[in-house]
C-alpha cells in the first residue's frame, strides 16, 4: 500500500512489477511500470518507500531473483503473481483493524483510492496538470481533469498571490465622493441629470 500510494500506480501496474523493476539503489530511486496499452513509464519513489522496499525484500526476496514478481503468492508450492482479489482482501483486513482506532475510516477501501489520493495531494502541492497526467500514465489530459478541482485553501492562496500590495484591493478603502455629493452622483450615473 505504501508503494501504491507513493507511485500512484494502478493496482495492476503494481502487481505486474518484478523485483528488477524497482531501482532502489540508484541516485534517483524509481519503479518501471507498464501501464494500459503496454505503455511504459518511470515513476520516482520517495526515500521512505525505498526503506520499506528493502525491508520487504529481506523477508520475501532473500534469494534476490530479479525475475520474480515483486508481490506474489505461493499456491501448491508454485510462486504466482498476486491477484487483485488478494489485494482487496489485504486492504479489507487492514481497514477493519484501522476502524477500531479511527471511526472515520471508510467502510469500503479499494486500491484506486490510493492512486486518487496521491494525485489530489500532488495537484494541491502544485504539480501542473500536464505533468500529473504523464505521471499517472493518462493518454489524454482530459482524463486527469477529475483531479483538478480546487479546495478553498487553493483558492485563497491563488487570490493572495494575484492580489499584491500594489493592487487597489489590498489598500485602504476610500470613497471617491463625498457623502453630501452622493445624491448628485447617483442622479448623474442614472442619467437623471
Amino acid at each position: 500500500m505504501i508503494l501504491m500510494y507513493d507511485s500512484g500506480a494502478r493496482d495492476r501496474e503494481i502487481l505486474d512489477l518484478h523485483l528488477k523493476d524497482f531501482e532502489a539503489d540508484s541516485k534517483n530511486p524509481c519503479i518501471h511500470v507498464t501501464g494500459k496499452g503496454n505503455k511504459k513509464r518511470i515513476i520516482p519513489v520517495m526515500a521512505k518507500t525505498v526503506e520499506h522496499f528493502k525491508q520487504y525484500i529481506q523477508i520475501y526476496h532473500s534469494d534476490h531473483d530479479s525475475d520474480r514478481y515483486l508481490f506474489y503468492t505461493v499456491r501448491h508450492g508454485t510462486i504466482q503473481p498476486m491477484s487483485d482479489d488478494n489485494v482487496a482482501r489485504f486492504m479489507n483486513s487492514y481497514r477493519r483493524k484501522a476502524s477500531y482506532e479511527c471511526q472515520e475510516v471508510p467502510m469500503c477501501i479499494n486500491p484506486h483510492m490510493w492512486r486518487h489520493s496521491r494525485a489530489i495531494h500532488l495537484y494541491r502541492a502544485g504539480m501542473p496538470l500536464p505533468l500529473l497526467s504523464e505521471w499517472l500514465g493518462h493518454a489524454q489530459l482530459e482524463t486527469t481533469q477529475i483531479y483538478a478541482y480546487a479546495d478553498i485553501e487553493m483558492k485563497r492562496t491563488a487570490i493572495n498571490k494575484a492580489t499584491r500590495a500594489a493592487n487597489p484591493l489590498k489598500g485602504p478603502v476610500m470613497a471617491s465622493w463625498k457623502q453630501e455629493d452622493s445624491d448628485d452622483l447617483i442622479r448623474k450615473l442614472y442619467g437623471i441629470r
